[in-house]
């Protein structure tokens, strides 16, 4: 536990280290967001904000891992940081589209949910096929083999979660913070089993993540972007199906799922009543600020709805019969 938290650490150190130079870098090639009319009308100020924010996330994160991690015994963890790698990279390519000045658009959405669902059934294959998970843990009854069953498990877990934490994104630290504590609960987990390479690997991210969030904080220097939502969102499925704890993800990252189901519903509604809104707008945190909340208040209070979710959650895996 003392090297995974220490390498937590040094990936927090690491993030703040190559934080700035990151971000000169960006503002130096004026990587400024646009700030699209879908957006309510206070973010109008955050015009020109550099993005590829996960950067600073996902540096430090494989630069620790290769260090900290013993990959070579403990091969497993290449899958995540494959998904981190492939995952950001699409995430790269969608905020080239969001630039100021670009003529070109990011990726459809389309695009994004059967990109994530092709490399999701590769995932799927490898915890099954090579990694051999297939395991769902349920708190006070035990620990089951779900066979070819999992592999659509893992898909939907992952497609499901990657977009998640995507439309999550839009306030200053908001999905930052969110994914901290999420990881921060599976590293606890995996430590409690006796995945110690995994729950540094958690760890090592939640530090990294931390770090980014100097940056990202209102007012934000910098904003992630889908190149640091769509790696987090990936790479924790992925964690949490290594662990056998994906039963838990929906409660530990359940800000996630409130982003996602109030944007299924205001699409839905709007298709079916033509042309009426449900919330003031989408995601959730949108509506939130339209009726007066300020933005911080939003993100604090989010946090500390997903710190009391993830306490229920490892106790609940707690609870799970040896």
């Amino acid at each position: 536990m003392i090297h995974a938290l220490v390498s937590g650490v040094l990936a927090f150190l690491a993030a703040l280290a190559l934080g700035w130079p990151i971000l000169r870098i960006l503002r130096a090639k004026k990587a400024g967001k646009n700030i699209g009319e879908y957006q309510p009308a206070s973010h109008g100020k955050k015009q020109g904000t550099p993005t590829f924010g996960g950067l600073m996330i996902w540096a430090p994160t494989v630069l620790v891992t290769v260090v900290a991690v013993d990959w070579v015994d403990h091969q497993s963890i290449l899958l995540p940081i494959g998904m981190i790698a492939v995952t950001g990279a699409a995430g790269f390519v969608d905020d080239l589209g969001s630039l100021q000045g670009r003529r070109q658009a990011g990726l459809s959405w389309r695009f994004k949910i059967i990109f994530s669902t092709v490399v999701a059934m590769v995932a799927a294959w490898i915890l099954y096929d090579r990694i051999g998970v297939e395991s769902i843990n349920v708190p006070w009854t035990g620990q089951y083999k779900l066979g070819l069953f999992y592999l659509p498990v893992a898909v939907l877990t992952i497609v499901g979660t990657t977009s998640a934490v995507a439309v999550t994104d839009g306030l200053d630290g908001l999905v930052g913070g969110l994914a901290l504590i999420a990881f921060l609960a599976y590293g606890i987990l995996a430590f409690i089993q006796g995945q110690e390479y995994i729950a540094t690997f958690c760890f090592i991210i939640a530090g990294s993540t931390l770090g980014s969030l100097w940056f990202n904080a209102h007012p934000a220097m910098v904003f992630m972007g889908d190149t640091g939502a769509l790696a987090l969102g990936s790479a924790l499925a992925t964690v949490a199906l290594m662990t056998g704890h994906w039963l838990l993800l929906p409660l530990i990252g359940i800000v996630f799922v409130l982003a996602a189901v109030s944007n299924v519903i205001q699409i839905g509604y709007f298709k079916l009543s033509g042309g009426k809104r449900f919330f003031r707008r989408a995601p959730f945190h949108h509506h939130l600020e339209e009726i007066g909340w300020a933005e911080t208040q939003i993100v604090t209070r989010a946090w500390l709805v997903g710190i009391a979710a993830a306490l229920l959650g490892v106790a609940f895996a707690l609870a799970v019969p040896e």
